[in-house]
């Protein structure tokens, strides 16, 4: 009780609101870019910093399950990223659209996906967001059309997503994580998370030119700080108002880091030192560089963020509880979900005498 008599006394001592200088972005056929500074309220503050925990404890628990042989199959971590999926979220509307590849449980969770139906979508569950048979490459939500796991797959997705957005007349447009070209008025955003490495390959080795901002040539780019959330979500501010206004689509490149290998199967250390990691992670964390802001603009106090800390990291267990605990999906629904909104049929099994009905 006396916890909360301070909490309370002390709320109106925090600034309601801090303005911030932000990195400048490297443009590519745009005579003008994102403003370099940034206003943040306190309550966003406080929001981006709970659900980018939210997702870091999220994906080092999945790695622990992982470890232990309780999830499956492919898994690629999200963790050291978080400033990408968080920042643009904050800066398009529930009614956009965002398509990306398979490093996407981030994107799940920030599409409106609670963390037990993600962890329990990794391990196999029934209750998983795609009932346990997607895994950790296939998640989808409204407005989210998941993680696709063939490389580049989402690319022409993205620009089908956005050209049914230009021929329905909605206001909406489409964010395609990873993306390089389009049909000239297609409100897309394409968005190349540079995160240096291409699985074990590093950017300089791999690429003639790492300006992947100008990948699209005739298309305009922006060049982007990916560790600080204020700069991705005043990027993204720009980029989506400029494909509102008819301008067509947009490149931009999120320079970003993962602090896992590739996937679980990838240690990350055989191509890179620890010492870098190290590096990235006590100068650029984008979760430390906010909560840094927060407390030295006097939005909040590190005790309050502490128990922020706390409280995620309970629900983060609650939600592995459930994702270990709740049934798989059983077999006769196996063939369930194929089409939407179709009448029921039979699918044949793995030979012509076995056959499932298939239930949208």
């Amino acid at each position: 009780a006396s916890r909360v008599m301070v909490a309370s006394r002390n709320y109106g001592d925090f600034a309601k609101e801090a303005t911030f200088e932000i990195k400048k972005c490297d443009l590519h056929r745009l005579e003008e870019g994102p403003t370099t500074t940034a206003v943040m309220t306190r309550e966003e503050g406080l929001q981006y910093y709970k659900t980018m925990q939210t997702i870091r404890r999220m994906e080092l628990k999945s790695d622990q399950l992982y470890k232990q042989k309780i999830i499956r199959g492919f898994c690629h971590l999200y963790d050291g990223q978080e400033a990408c999926c968080v920042g643009i979220e904050a800066a398009i509307k529930p009614t956009d659209h965002v398509i990306t590849a398979y490093r996407a449980h981030g994107f799940t969770y920030t599409r409106g996906v609670p963390v037990r139906e993600i962890l329990a979508e990794l391990t196999g569950r029934k209750g998983g967001c795609a009932k346990g048979k997607g895994g950790s490459m296939h998640m989808y939500t409204k407005n989210f059309y998941g993680g696709n796991g063939i490389v580049g797959a989402q690319v022409p997705l993205g620009a089908g997503i956005a050209l049914a957005c230009k021929y329905f007349g909605r206001n909406e447009i489409c964010l395609a994580l990873y993306g390089d070209g389009a049909a000239n008025q297609l409100p897309c955003i394409f968005i190349c998370e540079n995160n240096r490495y291409g699985m074990g390959t590093s950017v300089e080795r791999a690429a003639a030119s790492t300006d992947y901002y100008k990948r699209g040539y005739f298309i305009p780019g922006l060049r982007v700080d990916g560790m600080d959330i204020l700069c991705v979500r005043e990027a993204v501010k720009f980029a989506a108002e400029y494909c509102r206004s008819g301008n067509g689509p947009l490149v931009m490149e999120l320079q970003t880091y993962r602090y896992h290998g590739h996937s679980m199967s990838d240690p990350g250390i055989s191509y890179r030192t620890r010492e870098e990691i190290q590096e990235v992670r006590s100068k650029s964390d984008p979760i430390t560089l906010l909560k840094d802001r927060m407390v030295n603009n006097n939005l909040a106090s590190v005790e309050e963020l502490k128990e922020i800390d706390v409280s995620v990291r309970k629900e983060i267990e609650e939600a592995a509880q459930f994702a270990t605990t709740d049934p798989e999906p059983p077999l006769e629904e196996l063939g369930y979900h194929i089409y939407f909104n179709e009448p029921p049929f039979e699918v044949r099994g793995p030979n012509q005498w076995i056959k499932y009905k298939s239930v949208s």
